[in-house]
């Protein structure tokens, strides 16, 4: 898939399904990246992605796994702050799906 049609605006995709531009992504486009990979968002995964998108916005860089379990901690409790739990809404990989769906740049190491 080179890029995908939503609202009438086609996005240039990237290998692997992601945006070739962060700043083409709009929730829309999450919902759209999401449903391809067969992922109905919840708030659960919104709040990983507004997360993501906004470390990324502050840093240029996806946050490193331990950065965002950290932050799981700290907003939803030890529960919520596992990998399993990340791999329960993201399964074809925590890190990576989770930053495609987030439009974010494929990620140079695991997040």
């Amino acid at each position: 898939m080179d890029s995908i049609t939503l609202n009438g605006r086609t996005i240039a995709l990237a290998e692997g399904g992601y945006l070739n531009d962060p700043d083409d992504w709009n929730r829309d486009v999450a919902v759209h990246l999401a449903k391809a990979d067969g992922i109905d968002l919840s708030g659960h995964h919104w709040k990983v992605i507004d997360f993501l998108r906004d470390y990324y916005v502050s840093n240029n860089v996806a946050p490193m796994i331990k950065i965002l379990l950290k932050e799981l901690d700290k907003q939803y409790g030890p529960e919520k702050a596992t990998t399993k739990y990340l791999y329960e809404l993201f399964p074809a990989g925590a890190g990576k799906q989770a930053c495609k769906i987030a439009g974010l740049p494929t990620p140079a190491g695991c997040v």
